[in-house]
């Protein structure tokens, strides 16, 4: 027990920063190694953040107000819809989509740290700019991000169909939901949102970067013989910073996306609707609109289809307000400070303990050689 507690407050001494960095001490590490932190971090931080996940989604995907005080829909606050989907649906309906999402988090972890990483030492080699700059690590965190988006934005859409609906079930696993979007849907539905993800992916993991090189300045370091016990508190307080402040200006992005990617899926949205005796479910076509009912019990339920982007910032902007535009805000923050500053702190754990094992493998090794001789 003595030895791991070591190792936790020492393996942050040897480096102080994401991103290559010329002055670090200790042995170099490459890529791979981003990889594998990035991976071991996303996995964590996702199986502490995915109840916030879960309300964020159903949520966004809520045409009514979200308010407690003019109660609409079926949500109308953190604590009550947490109550409600309890005893609707158990404990495990925190973790639905847990399985897309945990690939979801790996893979986004792995490609986006190996591509920061990679990124910032091109940086550092073929130009003049300091590869350690909040500047920098704000255009290489985007890129980063973007192109782990391109790669793993199916888990994605996979992830907010299982978080979306309630019971019955429309997928029973995850085998079950590939097959049947490729059918009824086509391959191209996993793509769904991705216009919008992009837009708001590249500021937001930038504004991370940027927010959290920043933060990481203004706290000072702790003292090397201490150990490193301030250390890990200043990654997650500078972690959960860069992720409310970057996730405040971009969440409007996210909810169009969340929107765009449950469409052809409305009979899962169905019962998050309104109490009423009547339904009203609007349909839009190319070029005109129709409106139908559908009656189940006494729910008055209101789902939408939107034919791109544009048309969804449109109609919601019209029928929901600029407000509608921030549904989901608040488990929105809490996770987001939460999983940015638990990505941040494990992804350095993780990042260094690699260090601090690789070096002491080089040590033990020079003294092997000094012994032979």
């Amino acid at each position: 027990m003595n030895d791991v507690v070591k190792v936790l407050t020492s393996v942050c001494s040897c480096g102080d920063m994401v991103g290559f960095d010329p002055g670090a001490q200790g042995a170099a590490l490459c890529p791979e190694d981003a990889a594998l932190a990035g991976s071991a971090a996303g996995m964590v931080t996702r199986a502490i953040i995915s109840p916030f996940d879960v309300l964020k989604i159903r949520f966004q995907l809520q045409i009514e107000r979200v308010s407690s005080r003019r109660p609409e829909g079926k949500y109308r606050g953190l604590f009550q819809a947490s109550r409600c989907i309890y005893s609707e649906e158990g404990l495990s309906a925190f973790w639905k989509g847990h399985v897309p999402a945990q690939l979801l988090s790996i893979c986004f972890g792995a490609v986006q740290f190996a591509s920061f990483e990679f990124l910032t030492e091109a940086v550092h080699k073929s130009t003049l700019y300091d590869s350690q700059t909040a500047g920098v690590h704000f255009v290489c965190g985007g890129l980063a991000a973007c192109s782990a988006t391109v790669v793993c934005q199916p888990l994605d859409t996979l992830r907010t169909r299982f978080a979306a609906q309630g019971e019955t079930k429309v997928y029973r696993n995850l085998r079950h939901a590939v097959s049947t979007m490729w059918r009824s849907e086509g391959p191209l539905t996993f793509y769904r949102g991705l216009c919008p993800t992009l837009l708001a992916v590249f500021p937001y993991a930038g504004l991370q970067f940027f927010f959290y090189n920043v933060f990481k300045k203004l706290f000072p370091s702790p003292p090397k013989e201490t150990g490193n016990p301030g250390g890990h508190l200043r990654s997650l307080v500078s972690g959960s910073g860069a992720g409310i402040i970057s996730k405040t200006i971009t969440y409007p992005f996210d909810l169009f996306k969340k929107r765009l990617q449950v469409g052809g899926f409305e009979a899962a949205r169905a019962q998050f609707g309104q109490v009423s005796s009547s339904a009203t479910r609007f349909t839009h076509t190319r070029s005109t609109s129709t409106s139908e009912s559908i009656v189940s019990g006494f729910s008055r339920v209101q789902v939408r289809t939107y034919r791109g982007l544009l048309d969804c910032m449109v109609q919601i902007a019209k029928e929901e307000g600029v407000r509608g535009f921030y549904k989901g805000l608040s488990p929105s923050l809490v996770k987001a400070a939460l999983s940015t500053g638990f990505t941040f702190f494990w992804y350095e754990v993780f990042l260094n303990a690699m260090r601090d094992f690789k070096e002491r493998r080089r040590t033990n090794g020079l003294t092997k050689d000094l012994e032979g001789r």
